[in-house]
């Protein structure tokens, strides 16, 4: 029996099958598993959710996915599985074909990016705590910027002049002088179920979300035949664990 006062957590992790800049992406095998397989382990072992369930629309990936322990009911339709599908899209069908089956509401729907396996299971928990804290529509990880907006980004005017991206009162000398600014590094979104499955939300910035700070290495995303290479040898040098 379903305790319908329970907060119900769903994670999700997205996996289409195309994938244009490395073929078979998210299955491809990194330090001897599936590059997927890093992100569903972290899930079951953070065991927070009800449910881990991947959408996919690859009959091979989904097949991975089962063996490393996600559910996978249902597959994709083709129409959110194109280069355009929007990731908010694909969530949304995920949660509600979720609670159909089930017959219950997840009220927290965590998501947890494949490419971005460079995560602790602390991470994902810490991510939760700040959500239950702040009662937010969305928090999203962040990582200290490499460069910053008040010091050294520029964009070009219509003279293609090149000026700062943001100006203050005072000229800021020292980058250690700007206001901190961070990266989204796309690998744990947690979700406000109302305001994801909002049919008029487009984005997880919300005017109520909140960043988890993530340490620097959980910058690396994983999306190209180098980055394959690079975190391998990070991994080999001990750098960073998976």
């Amino acid at each position: 029996m379903i305790n319908p006062d329970k907060e119900r957590i769903l994670l999700t992790v997205a996996a289409r099958g195309g994938s244009k800049g490395v073929k078979n992406k998210n299955i491809r095998m990194l330090c001897g598993a599936p590059l997927i397989a890093y992100t569903i382990i972290q899930a079951k072992k953070w065991g927070r959710a009800e449910r881990i369930v991947c959408s996919t629309d690859s009959d091979e990936i989904a097949s991975i996915a089962r063996q490393y322990g996600a559910d996978v009911p249902f597959m994709r339709p083709p129409e959110l599985a194109t280069d355009e599908s929007g990731k908010l899209e694909v969530l949304r069908h995920a949660v509600k074909t979720v609670e159909r089956e089930d017959g219950a509401v997840y009220s927290i729907i965590v998501d947890l990016d494949v490419t971005a396996p460079v995560r602790k299971i602390s991470d994902i928990e810490r991510a939760l705590q700040l959500f239950q804290e702040k009662r937010p529509k969305t928090i999203f990880s962040v990582v200290p910027s490499r460069k910053n907006p008040y010091f050294n980004m520029v964009e070009l005017d219509d003279e293609n002049r090149a000026v700062l991206v943001k100006v203050l009162d005072s000229m800021v000398m020292r980058r250690q002088d700007a206001p901190r600014v961070y990266d989204m590094n796309a690998s744990i979104y947690v979700y406000n179920r109302d305001y994801l499955l909002d049919e008029s939300t487009q984005s997880a910035i919300s005017d109520r979300s909140f960043a988890f700070v993530m340490d620097e290495l959980s910058a690396f995303d994983i999306d190209s035949e180098l980055d394959f290479q690079f975190i391998e040898f990070l991994v080999s040098k001990g750098v960073v664990t998976l």
